[in-house]
């Protein structure tokens, strides 16, 4: 599949904030897959997308700083190691000039080269604010495309207490954009495991 063009007026953010509970607590993006950090495989497919690339992280600030601009979790009273969210958040905080921003998690390292361009374009033929991925009937929440004005709304959902992904995503009137072609578009490595497993489809 041929890249899509860049977009202007468009943020990339890769999220990178959690704590890798399943991967035996280790930075996931910084966990090598084919002899390179997840993160640089995420950044390199989704670099060419956006005219501008973010890295939400909390540790290892100047490792993920090669890959993007980094921002960490913003908003000290909602604390910290709360949720995707949170590092949504902080990326549409520093990507207000933009009208639109796309996320997607650090260890989704085959994404699709027109993710940016399908998710916006899904949101935008239906009017809404933001899209998220779905392939093989499985949604992929952490894969959006969002406006940047949704910031207000996201921060008085977050302090109200909730961080629940979908939740908030059907409360903005999120629709959804179909990849089916593309099931493995959207492999996620969490585990040891599932990294053994990456690695396998990698090299085929």
């Amino acid at each position: 599949m041929a890249e899509a063009p860049v977009r202007a007026g468009v943020a990339g953010l890769i999220l990178a904030g959690g704590q890798g509970m399943r991967m035996n607590q280790q930075d996931k993006g910084l966990v090598m897959l084919c002899g390179e950090p997840m993160v640089a495989h995420v950044a390199r497919r989704l670099a060419p997308q956006v005219s501008r690339l973010i890295v939400s992280a909390n540790r290892h600030l100047d490792l993920y700083a090669r890959y993007g601009e980094v921002v960490q979790d913003g908003e000290a009273e909602l604390g910290a190691w709360q949720g995707p969210l949170l590092g949504v958040a902080a990326g549409l905080a520093a990507a207000r000039e933009q009208a639109w921003m796309v996320t997607a998690p650090c260890d989704t390292p085959f994404l699709p080269a027109d993710l940016a361009a399908r998710l916006i374009g899904a949101a935008e033929s239906a009017g809404a604010p933001l899209a998220c991925a779905m392939s093989g009937g499985q949604r992929h929440s952490a894969c959006m495309a969002l406006r940047t004005s949704l910031l207000p709304d996201l921060l008085d959902y977050l302090r109200g207490g909730d961080r629940k992904v979908g939740l908030w995503q059907a409360r903005a009137g999120a629709v959804e954009a179909c990849f089916d072609e593309a099931p493995d578009a959207f492999m996620n490595v969490n585990t040891p495991a599932e990294l053994a497993a990456a690695e396998r489809y990698a090299s085929q």
